[in-house]
């Protein structure tokens, strides 16, 4: 296999993978690479992380044309997610989670509640939250029950139609997010795909 090529090669590190082309999060995952979330290996190269899960180096050239695959489908589908309209987007609030912000917002001395989606977890993605003063020149701000949310707007495009809970529960409290974009989450709710 030729990798002059290829964006992806056995010696990429791991968390690179996942943080420049999350298109190859469930590629990696379906080939029962976990690697993605796990906080033990992100600076391995991708071949040591494949021969960690005993794959032949013919089994990684494969994966390695597979992964390459997926980026050149997601850059080839770029044209349809710049067509978003940003300004349709939704993220519903409950009015418990609008209380609880208000009150950690108030509290703090913060102007919003700033959600992403980034790479990790065991299910490809996970959900981050912050306190927030900054409201950036590319973010989507959702203003809704006297609270502003923060999203970027490519967290946008994967939250959009969410709900966004708070759950005060025997297992815990935390904020806690319905999203009907996700293909799959792992069992403790926290990441999905």
């Amino acid at each position: 296999m030729e990798q002059k090529s290829l964006l992806i090669t056995k010696d990429t590190i791991i968390g690179d993978i996942v943080e420049n082309y999350p298109e190859t999060i469930e590629p990696l995952m379906e080939m029962g690479v976990h690697c993605v979330g796990c906080h033990v290996s992100p600076y391995e190269s991708l071949e040591a992380g494949f021969k960690g899960h005993g794959m032949s180096d013919e089994e990684i050239d494969e994966a390695l044309k597979k992964l390459n695959q997926a980026i050149k489908n997601n850059s080839n589908n770029k044209t349809q997610k710049e067509e978003f309209d940003f300004s349709k987007a939704k993220l519903n609030v409950t009015d418990k989670a609008a209380r609880k912000i208000k009150e950690l917002i108030k509290q703090e001395k913060k102007k919003g509640l700033r959600i992403s989606v980034v790479p990790g977890g065991c299910s490809g993605f996970k959900y981050g939250m912050e306190l927030s003063d900054d409201e950036l020149e590319e973010d989507v701000v959702i203003e809704e029950k006297g609270i502003k949310i923060f999203l970027d707007k490519a967290s946008m495009a994967k939250l959009d139609g969410s709900n966004v809970d708070f759950v005060d529960s025997l297992q815990g409290a935390g904020f806690k997010i319905e999203n009907p974009n996700a293909t799959k989450s792992c069992g403790c709710g926290n990441s999905f795909r």
